[in-house]
């Protein structure tokens, strides 16, 4: 029988031993502490483009969006962290602040890190490939199956790039966590209360995770490559790199669809983000979900979305563990309208 789910409005993405979660302009970091226990801090974030127009227009949202989405991630990766800074310091204490959004002198130090870490993604994924099929001109005259091959390329790499770092413990436990996050977000999408047990059984892949984000962006530079060309090298590959705001803007449609729509259409345009997930998430266990349930809670009034959304009386199924931790107090507005939404979504 096919689950019914329901837009919720939140989204987010894995940290250092934690998960960040956003909804609206609030976000928590929650992360398992060496010590066993769960550290949640709370913040706000407000978009780029905070006007109800550029939250509208398509395809120009999305590059506000994912744009948002690059720097609150990179705070929010600060922020975890901070938590494992070994020296209980003034500087470790700034550099708190600083993942929070008070300015630092860390500050240039991670706008820094933000550009090369750009600019080594653009010649790895966009460039790289670019240079590869430049090799089969030799044997192919066609542009148009050059730019085929291209895509074919980018593809490969990017996959290469996954199963080579996946090698490595701690990104092993970040894709967990990365699990952890789309089962909670499944869990309560699915119109069931957000408990440990009904998390573990919530599916580890969501339609609006910024990897099948990531995945449209390369099936659209396919087709925009295919159509726009150009006989000058270096024309050709600054438009590689002018035209990746056009790029995200197209993909982040086509995400928001499959988060929004479902029919046999978007079940078939998501199918290859779900087959990437199975490479960038893994199954958590329960101290991950726990952290995973801490961040929702942090932000998200779930019990309320359940009431609204599903008609779901949590008075007849009784949830324990949030009783003890009352830290949905901070939502205020109903769920379901969500001012903006994250590109690597959850997500």
């Amino acid at each position: 029988m096919k689950k019914i789910t329901k837009y919720s409005g939140i989204g987010g993405q894995a940290v250092l031993e934690g998960v960040m979660m956003r909804n609206r302009d609030r976000y928590a970091v929650a992360v398992r502490k060496t010590n066993g226990e769960i550290a949640v801090d709370v913040n706000e974030y407000h978009a780029m483009a905070r006007g109800k127009v550029f939250r509208e227009i398509p395809f120009l949202r999305g590059i506000f969006v994912f744009v948002d989405s690059l720097v609150l991630g990179l705070k929010s990766i600060n922020l975890s962290a901070a938590w494992f800074d070994e020296e209980e310091t003034e500087q470790s204490a700034s550099k708190k602040k600083d993942a929070t959004g008070k300015s630092t002198g860390d500050d240039a130090v991670s706008v820094l890190v933000t550009i090369l870490s750009f600019a080594i993604a653009i010649s790895a994924f966009m460039l790289l490939p670019y240079f590869l099929a430049s090799l089969f001109r030799r044997v192919i005259t066609s542009d148009g199956l050059i730019a085929v091959i291209e895509g074919l390329m980018r593809i490969v790499v990017f996959v290469a790039y996954i199963l080579l770092i996946s090698l490595m413990k701690d990104i092993r436990r970040l894709f967990a966590y990365h699990g952890a996050e789309h089962k909670c977000i499944n869990c309560i999408e699915e119109g069931r209360p957000l408990t440990l047990e009904n998390a573990r059984a919530a599916s580890r892949l969501h339609r609006r995770c910024g990897s099948s984000f990531l995945l449209f962006v390369m099936l659209v530079s396919v087709i925009l490559f295919f159509f726009i060309r150009s006989d000058k090298l270096a024309v050709r590959l600054l438009l590689r790199v002018v035209l990746i705001p056009v790029i995200a803007g197209i993909s982040y449609e086509l995400i928001y669809l499959a988060g929004h729509t479902d029919n046999f259409l978007i079940r078939a345009l998501s199918a290859p983000g779900l087959w990437l997930q199975r490479l960038t998430t893994k199954e958590p266990d329960d101290s991950m979900i726990e952290v995973g349930i801490a961040s929702v809670e942090a932000v998200f009034d779930w019990k309320r979305y359940l009431s609204d959304a599903f008609g779901v009386s949590l008075a007849e199924e009784p949830v324990e563990e949030s009783v003890e931790e009352p830290v949905e107090e901070s939502v205020e507005e109903p769920a379901e309208e969500p001012a903006e939404e994250s590109a690597e979504s959850g997500e």
